[in-house]
């Protein structure tokens, strides 16, 4: 990267005891990367409330971050497994790369949430997940993010790590690049 600052924020997602949110490939590519569900719309909302309360700048949606994120609720949900890392072992900052480009910029950073849960659950429900867990709370709370990209898949009955439940699976990505 020769002398450009690149920095990358490793965050281990916790599941807290708690069933974690995921959605299908097939169900993420029938809509455009613009286009956002009402629970992806509502963790925005909850997200830049909450960023406000602490006095910090509203997250701008990002089409590529929600690529990214869509992309990585879908793998996970087929594969049946939950991590930041790609069912290939590459590191979340690298796959996220792909989508939310590092080319021509002096400074480039990245975080992410994920979660997984009943397929009940809401805007608030997944922000008080994190929340209640200190290091989603840190990644929430990095003031240097600028970029958001959600994405909440819904499987009706998951394999691998879901035990066959139907769930739903939320990935938020963050971003910031100047």
């Amino acid at each position: 990267m020769g002398n450009r600052t690149v920095r990358f924020l490793v965050l281990a997602a916790s599941v807290l005891g708690l069933w974690a949110v995921a959605s299908p490939a097939g169900a993420t590519s029938q809509r455009p990367a613009s286009a956002m569900s009402s629970l992806e719309q509502g963790v925005l909302a909850n997200i830049n409330g909450f960023r406000h309360d602490h006095g910090l700048a509203p997250l701008r949606f990002s089409s590529k971050l929600a690529a990214a994120a869509r992309s990585h609720s879908g793998e996970m949900a087929r594969r049946g497994y939950f991590s930041h890392d790609s069912a290939n072992g590459a590191s979340f900052d690298r796959r996220i790369s792909r989508y939310y480009s590092v080319a021509g910029k002096q400074y480039w950073s990245v975080g992410e949430n994920l979660l997984w849960s009943s397929p009940d659950v809401d805007a608030t429900g997944a922000l008080n997940m994190w929340l209640n867990s200190p290091e989603h709370r840190t990644i929430l709370l990095t003031a240097r993010w600028r970029e958001i990209g959600l994405s909440a898949v819904h499987v009706a009955s998951a394999s691998g790590t879901y035990g066959g439940r139907e769930v739903t699976i939320v990935t938020a990505d963050f971003g910031v690049r100047r």
